[in-house]
């Protein structure tokens, strides 16, 4: 806890947590092209580490997570990955995206070689 301007904040406030937002969101409009291209098949595309580690240093953990959702919802634990969480915070925030995570079971995933994956697979309607 720190007091900030008379109130007491959390170490880890909703600002610390969220500082892969802003970069996420400039990744928005690709990342629309590529999960629409998903539908077909995998896509994958390079991100720019520079944008990442300016906005933190994620030391020896590294930038990778695997992001699985189903109808837009996450459906394994990302709360130990701030750019996992940061990246479904920015989509949730795109009514477009939104829209096209909906009857779809998606896993985003990011590995050590900084490449973005996205893998569409259909829900079933038989549940």
């Amino acid at each position: 806890m720190r007091i900030r301007d008379g109130f007491i904040i959390p170490l880890h406030s909703r600002m610390e947590e969220r500082k892969y937002l802003t970069t996420w969101k400039r990744y928005l409009p690709v990342i629309r092209l590529h999960l629409k291209k998903s539908l077909n098949e995998e896509q994958q595309f390079k991100l720019n580490i520079t944008d990442f580690e300016s906005a933190g240093d994620r030391g020896k953990s590294g930038y990778t997570f695997n992001l699985a959702l189903e109808n837009g919802k996450v459906t394994n634990n990302i709360s130990g990955s701030a750019v996992a969480r940061d990246l479904y915070e920015a989509l949730k925030s795109d009514d477009t995206i939104k829209a096209m995570l909906q009857d779809r079971s998606i896993k985003i995933s990011v590995g050590k070689s900084f490449v973005l994956s996205i893998k569409n697979n259909h829900l079933s309607a038989y549940k």
